[in-house]
C-alpha cells in the first residue's frame, strides 16, 4: 500500500458531518470506489452495545452494503469511524478487529478544534501506519 490516499474533498466534508452529528457516539460506514479512488461513502448504523466506545456494522447491513457495491460495480477502499473523545488514533480494539487489511482505515475526530479530523491508516497484521490523506477538489 502506497504511503497516501485520495479522498474527494465533498467526501471528507461528509465524513467530518457525520462524526459531528453525534458527537457522543461513533458514527460509522464503508467507502467504495474504483482503482483507488473513493467516490462513495456508505454511512452504516453502529449496532454496538456502546456506540459511545465502539462501533460495529451488524452483518447483514454490512452484507446489504457490500451487495450495494457490488452491483454498482464498485470495490471496497476504506472503513471510517469517529472517535468521541476525539483522539482519532487506532485503539487497541480498532487494530484487533480490522478484518479488511486492504481497506484504509479513516478515524474522525468530531472535535472542531481537531487540528486533522481526519486521519487514515493502514492496519495489517496488528501493525499500524499512517497514511498521508491528499484531498481532491
Amino acid at each position: 500500500m502506497s504511503g497516501t490516499v485520495y479522498i474527494p474533498r465533498e467526501i471528507e466534508q461528509r465524513l467530518i458531518e457525520l462524526a459531528r452529528r453525534q458527537p457522543k457516539e461513533e458514527c460509522c460506514g464503508l467507502l467504495a470506489g474504483r482503482e483507488a479512488l473513493i467516490t462513495q461513502a456508505l454511512p452504516a448504523t453502529n449496532a454496538a452495545s456502546d456506540p459511545a466506545k465502539a462501533y460495529e456494522i451488524a452483518p447483514n447491513e454490512l452484507f446489504s452494503l457490500m451487495k450495494e457495491m457490488r452491483a454498482g460495480g464498485l470495490e471496497l477502499l476504506g472503513i471510517y469511524h469517529s472517535h468521541p473523545n476525539g483522539k482519532n488514533e487506532p485503539s487497541p480494539r480498532d487494530i484487533e478487529s480490522a478484518y479488511y487489511p486492504e481497506a484504509v482505515h479513516f478515524i474522525l475526530s468530531p472535535l472542531s478544534e481537531a487540528p486533522r479530523p481526519l486521519r487514515a491508516f493502514s492496519i495489517r497484521d496488528g501493525r499500524v501506519e499512517e497514511l498521508a490523506i491528499h484531498v481532491a477538489s
